[in-house]
């Protein structure tokens, strides 16, 4: 597994993730709360073709949302943090560009 952490300093975290996991529903496999949300990235998405399905686990807190991402490739990884960043970033334009300081473990 490829994983990487981060925690996006905002103030309105619980609304974000569930217009995040709301958006993504449409397509893929996603379940959440107001608190939290997983988001499951099938291996072969938008005609990609990954050793495996990748995983966005979200958790609202008060100073902000807790993402964690976990892939089957470094590629892929990489991939959905951009991903991840640029859909966030569209819905909180109010105070985009949100903060990123992805840490891979």
């Amino acid at each position: 597994m490829f994983i990487a952490t981060v925690r996006v300093p905002t103030a309105h975290a619980s609304r974000y993730l569930q217009q995040l996991c709301k958006h993504w529903s449409h397509n893929l496999a996603v379940t959440f709360t107001e608190t939290e949300g997983t988001v499951t990235f099938p291996r072969n998405a938008r005609g990609a073709d990954w050793p495996g399905d990748a995983t966005l686990a979200l958790k609202a807190q008060p100073d902000g949302l807790d993402c964690r991402l976990e892939a089957s490739a470094a590629e892929q990884r990489e991939a959905l943090k951009g991903a991840v960043a640029r859909h966030l970033d569209r819905f909180a334009f109010r105070e985009a560009p949100l903060a990123f300081d992805w840490r891979d473990a």
